[in-house]
């Protein structure tokens, strides 16, 4: 009898305490950015974010596991294949290089695992059950380009932008709005991520005398064909990407950065958006809690995305909860659904609303243009 009672006792304070029955489960939260490489401009921040999150999401410990691609798609199929085969990741932020994104997409579609994108990769139609994207689509960012260098009143473009995926979507976006605001594409070059010089690309552009060029690189890497663009002496307008909204660009390129027109999301000018904008609580947020760790000035487009990250999870980890434990296919798969169903949310870099049938999300307001000035990034009126 005594042993039964202290059974039974023992039994209730497990259950009391969670151990038996209602145990709490790790979310492993998987991590693979390029912190080395090309883009470590674009990884670094997005893990220096995710490093200053809480420890818990909805009461559950989180388990953040980093891996490094290095750049290299190989490299980061490699980190997905461990995060879901030896980590049992639960979900997996990233990666924030384009060419390293889109084939890690085929290993958590085949594991069942959700992979929310820190960079703006596009996949065929019907291969992203399983994918999400933070950044906007280049669709709705070279609608804001167009739609500014139609102000400017640009009649000619160039275009001088990376080999990769990242580029050729850039370049299809650009021709798809281009062609809807009479605006024509003179000249196309393209470039490597590895390249050291595009002096050859930028003179043919150049000769072809268009009102502007838009150069798609990203990070650090948007640096030399700015550099290039306006040491050749082009006097036209000069415009990027929002893979290259980080102070990379001005540190890169220097006094050529200036009078640059960039297009970002709206967490790298929290401060300068005006009070009605939907995203500038969350913005404000985001950057003060940031540069609270990082210093002054060490927000970009990029690190944005970490705080995203996390405000999406916040919102679809309790639901899934409610469906399985983490660590299961079960959880991975509610989480999956709960991420596609979480319906608005404002985040600092827009609002966000993914469905079944779009897993990007944002609308055409989204992208904010900025300008250099005096080194830094103003909002254009």
């Amino acid at each position: 009898m005594t042993f039964k009672k202290t059974t039974l006792a023992a039994v209730l304070a497990l259950m009391a305490t969670g151990m038996i029955g209602m145990a709490h489960a790790d979310i492993t939260i998987g991590v693979v950015q390029p912190l080395t490489g090309p883009a470590s401009g674009l990884g670094i921040p997005v893990k220096n974010g995710i490093m200053i999150w809480p420890k818990t999401i909805a009461g559950e410990t989180l388990k953040v596991v980093v891996l490094d691609d290095a750049t290299d798609p190989t490299t980061g199929v490699k980190d997905a294949q461990r995060l879901v085969t030896e980590d049992k990741a639960d979900v997996i932020v990233g990666s924030s290089a384009t060419p390293v994104a889109i084939p890690m997409a085929d290993v958590t579609a085949e594991a069942g695992t959700p992979q929310i994108s820190t960079a703006p990769a596009g996949l065929p139609p019907g291969k992203d059950k399983w994918f999400f994207r933070l950044p906007q689509s280049n669709d709705v960012m070279a609608f804001a380009v167009v739609a500014h260098m139609k102000k400017q009143n640009v009649k000619t473009v160039g275009f001088l932008g990376y080999t990769d995926a990242y580029g050729e979507l850039w370049l299809k976006a650009l021709t798809a709005e281009a062609a809807k605001n009479g605006i024509k594409i003179v000249a196309t070059e393209r470039f490597a991520r590895a390249d050291t010089s595009v002096t050859g690309q930028v003179l043919k552009l150049t000769s072809a005398n268009p009102d502007a060029i838009l150069i798609v690189a990203s990070g650090s890497g948007a640096g030399m064909p700015q550099k290039a663009v306006m040491e050749r002496g082009f006097k036209g307008k000069v415009y990027q990407t929002h893979a290259a909204a980080t102070q990379d660009l001005m540190r890169t390129a220097g006094k050529d950065a200036e009078g640059t027109f960039v297009v970002s999301g709206p967490a790298t000018v929290a401060e300068q958006l005006p009070d009605s904008h939907p995203s500038k609580a969350a913005a404000v947020a985001f950057v003060q809690g940031y540069e609270k760790v990082y210093g002054p000035g060490s927000r970009n487009q990029f690190a944005g995305h970490s705080a995203d990250a996390l405000t999406v999870l916040e919102k679809a980890v309790p639901v899934a909860l409610k469906k399985a434990k983490p660590g299961t296919p079960e959880f991975r798969a509610a989480l999956r659904d709960a991420l596609e169903s979480m319906g608005r949310t404002v985040l600092a870099h827009g609002v966000l609303n993914w469905t079944a049938q779009d897993h990007w999300g944002y609308t055409t307001e989204t992208g904010v243009m900025l300008k250099v000035v005096n080194g830094a990034f103003k909002v254009e009126q």
